[in-house]
Order: structure tokens, then C-alpha cells, then sequence
């Protein structure tokens, strides 16, 4: 089997489609997750942030995904700073709807009403440097609004030339058919990987019904699928896992086991343990874009040359079962009232 923790070969990542007819968007297959390169998992380095996304520029990823939460807007500004010259190369993607620091004015967890549609566009737009969006996601269902009402506005911003393709961030099978029937969805974001199976359930199924891609987020499972975090005390005060269940004591501890059998199954394929979970992802369907996000250059290569990586349908069941989905302990989320259905 081909080497591929070494750095790939600039431009040589396949490509994958989301969505169908008119609004479907050509993509890398190995997309770039933006969360990280800011302040999410602890301090971040400008100059390094800046240097990942030129990299992964280089290495042909065409998907890149910010949202105007991130680093409270800085994210989206690093996004635009460092991609604007490269805009009509690359597929742009970017969310809505969660409040900015401090909370909403009216203590809002999520808004998804058509004036803040409107809203925040415009500000997002402003802080990236561009014209236009080629994917916007609301980033949770709003349960004050009907879905209905905040599609309807996301589709003017698509007649507008604001948006290409509408994005639906952690939404239930439900909540997709009905967004879909006022308009087309491109894609569907939500966390998917190794130890996260939920999708599977009722989402994929839809989005394939539906001709809707998919898009995973936290696809090695907030680090823990890469084998390289063995402890959670050197964790920076402000590293969101430290609110995970996943992450904590004994759950940490027991869901830590639980990746040893797949660093196993790595060094048998020659590859690193991040490198067979975004593969096992990968070979999902090619509707399934990963976006595995990192503030190292280093990373980021392993990452993209994981779309090199060879899985027979006995690996992909091997692999899916090294990590069983009933063993996993901890609920995903820390605030379960912020996902859909």
C-alpha cells in the first residue's frame, strides 16, 4: 500500500459532489473545517492559521467551512483575508443562527428568523471579503421558527446572488423533508465519524432519498480518533472539550481504550489512525465529504492524504467495528436542547 503519511502531491485530491440539478457543487473530497484554526481547542497562532490555509490551497481543497460563531467573527475574517484572492477557486461554505458572545439581545439560543437571515448574510459577506456564499448553512434549527420561514428567506438570498446552495447544520430527517420542499438543500452538516453513528439512522437515509450531500463535522471525533490525545489535563481552559461528557473521567478514559484497536488496524494498513477513520468516512458513499479541521500544517497533509487511502468492503467492516457504537460512552453533545428532533 501506498506511504500516504507522507505529504501528498499538491492539486491531486479527488472530487466529490454535493447535492443535485442546479444546485449542486463540485467539491474536494477532503474538505478544510475552520473551528480550530481560531480558538475553539485552545490558544491558536496567527501566522500558523494562515500557513494551514494556503497549504491546504496547495493541496487542492476546494471546500472551506467557517461560520460567523467562530472566534467571534474572526474566523470568518481570517477566511476571507487569506482565501479572497483564491475566491472563484474554492467553494466557500459558512453558518448562522447561534448567538454571538454574550448571548442574544432577547436570550435567543438559536435564530433562524428571516430578518436575521437577512442580517447576518450581510455582516458575514462584509467580514469574509466577498460577494457571495456558495453554501449557507443555518447552524441549528430554530423550535421558535418554523423552518418553513427561515428556508423561505434563504432561498430569496439565493435568488439574490447572496448564496448558491442552502445548508442545514444537525437538522432531523423531519426537518430536512420540509425544508426541502420549499427548496432545494444542497447539504446537510452534522457529526459523523468512528464513534458518532447517529446519521445513520434516519438522516442519510433521507439525504440519499433526497439527492442532498452530506457533510461531516468533527469527523475524528474532536482528536480522540486520531490515537494522539492520551490525557485531558493539558486541555487549555478555554478548549471546548472540556464541556464533552465524552471527554470526561472515566467516559474519557473508557472511549480512549476503545481507539486502541483502531491504531492497530492503522499500523496494519500503514496509515495513521486519523487516516483510517476519515477513510472508513470516505468509503461511506460519495456523497460524504468530510471536514476535518486542524491549526497544524503537519496535520493537515495527514488529513488530505487520507483520500488516498484503499478500503476493500471487509476493511470497512472491520474498521466500523473496532469501535462499537453502543461502547461509546458520554452524550455527544453538550447541549442537547440545540439539536433537532
Amino acid at each position: 500500500m501506498t506511504d500516504t503519511t507522507r505529504t501528498p502531491a499538491p492539486g491531486t485530491l479527488p472530487s466529490r459532489t454535493l447535492g443535485t440539478g442546479g444546485a449542486a457543487l463540485a467539491v474536494s473530497a477532503v474538505g478544510f473545517g475552520g473551528m480550530s484554526v481560531t480558538d475553539a481547542y485552545g490558544p491558536a497562532d496567527a501566522a500558523e492559521a494562515e500557513a494551514v490555509l494556503r497549504r491546504a490551497l496547495e493541496l487542492g481543497v476546494t471546500l472551506f467551512d467557517t461560520a460567523d460563531v467562530y472566534g467571534h467573527g474572526r474566523n470568518e475574517e481570517l477566511f476571507g483575508r487569506v482565501l479572497g484572492p483564491h475566491r472563484d477557486e474554492i467553494v466557500l461554505a459558512s453558518k448562522f443562527g447561534l448567538p454571538p458572545a454574550g448571548g442574544h439581545p432577547d436570550g435567543r439560543p438559536v435564530d433562524g428568523r428571516p430578518e436575521y437571515v437577512r442580517a447576518a448574510v450581510d455582516a458575514s459577506l462584509r467580514r469574509l471579503g466577498t460577494d457571495r456564499l456558495d453554501l449557507y448553512y443555518l447552524h441549528r434549527v430554530d423550535p421558535q421558527v418554523p423552518i418553513e420561514e427561515t428556508v423561505g428567506a434563504l432561498a430569496e438570498l439565493v435568488e439574490a446572488g447572496k448564496v448558491r446552495g442552502i445548508g442545514l447544520s444537525e437538522p432531523s430527517a423531519a426537518t430536512v423533508r420540509r425544508a426541502h420542499a420549499v427548496h432545494s438543500v444542497t447539504a446537510v452538516q452534522s457529526e459523523y465519524s468512528l464513534w458518532t453513528r447517529d446519521p445513520e439512522d434516519e438522516v442519510l437515509p433521507t439525504l440519499r432519498e433526497l439527492g442532498v450531500g452530506f457533510v461531516p463535522f468533527s469527523p475524528l471525533g474532536r482528536g480522540i480518533l486520531t490515537g494522539t490525545v492520551d490525557a485531558t489535563d493539558g486541555f487549555a481552559e478555554d478548549d471546548v472539550r472540556r464541556a464533552h461528557a465524552r471527554y470526561a473521567g472515566e467516559a474519557f478514559e473508557h472511549n480512549r481504550g476503545l481507539v486502541r484497536s483502531l491504531e492497530q488496524l492503522a499500523a496494519e494498513h500503514g496509515v495513521t489512525t486519523a487516516q483510517l477513520a476519515l477513510a472508513w468516512l470516505l468509503a461511506q458513499g460519495d456523497d460524504v465529504v468530510p471536514i476535518p479541521g486542524t491549526k497544524r500544517v503537519a496535520y493537515l497533509e495527514q488529513n488530505v492524504a487520507a483520500a488516498a487511502v484503499e478500503l476493500t468492503p471487509d476493511d470497512v467492516a472491520t474498521i466500523g467495528a473496532a469501535i462499537p457504537r453502543a461502547a461509546v460512552q458520554g452524550v455527544r453533545h453538550p447541549q442537547p436542547d440545540l439539536l433537532d428532533g
